[in-house]
């Protein structure tokens, strides 16, 4: 029988609660049968080359500042980096899109990111909790959004774009790095109707879920 593939959550100071369960649960909603488990530093598994050497999808969930999150992450960097090169898939939602860019960041990206609430013609405009339009593979949806990235592509040849925002930056996409792909998205397509109903916003219809196994499974796919 063949072994199910090995999806790591980070969980840990460099996430926000209800982040890495979000996360978690979208694997697992996956049809790729993902054994998901946490990995962080108080967890069974702690992040290092010995635990993603095994794992197909490395998970970066969101969290607080890039500043604080990549201090405690960033002894992790070449791991990170060498996982991702050999074959394996990163999965980086709102503060994980950030920490796979190069400033500071894993370095993953054919770029960098920037805050989509300081681009010109950005329909949010605040670090606090919003919804936000984008337009993904055509289809106009809405989002929960937590002053998530906006994607800086310098080069586009091994890149395919999956969702923009209104003003046209990049909210979702999908690279190259090595022979792993890397996949990051500026919004919470992971997010229940939980997370609209704590923050008081109103929950879209359809929620983002298919959208973020959209993601999945575009860093899954050869």
């Amino acid at each position: 029988m063949t072994p199910s593939p090995l999806a790591l959550v980070y969980r840990g100071p460099a996430t926000t609660r209800g982040c890495p369960e979000a996360v978690a649960d979208l694997l697992l909603a996956a049809d790729h049968g993902f054994d998901v488990r946490f990995i962080g530093p108080k967890e069974d598994l702690d992040l290092g080359a010995g635990a993603l050497a095994s794992a197909a999808i490395y998970a970066q969930p969101g969290g607080g500042t890039l500043s604080r999150a990549f201090r405690k992450l960033r002894r992790h960097r070449d791991e990170v980096r060498a996982f991702v090169a050999a074959g394996g898939g990163y999965l980086g939602f709102c503060l994980g899109g950030y920490l796979a860019g190069a400033t500071p960041g894993f370095g993953l990206l054919p770029g960098d990111t920037d805050q989509y609430i300081s681009s010109k013609g950005a329909t949010v405009r605040h670090a606090s909790n919003a919804v936000v339009a984008v337009n993904w593979r055509g289809r106009t949806r809405e989002l929960f959004f937590q002053d998530g990235p906006r994607f800086l592509l310098e080069k586009r040849k091994t890149t395919t774009v999956l969702a923009n925002y209104p003003n046209g930056t990049v909210a979702a996409l999908v690279a190259r790095f090595g022979a792993g792909r890397v996949g990051v998205v500026g919004p919470h397509p992971e997010a229940s109707s939980d997370w609209f109903a704590d923050a008081g916003l109103p929950a879209p219809h359809p929620l983002g879920i298919d959208l973020g196994l959209d993601l999945v499974n575009a860093v899954m796919t050869p």
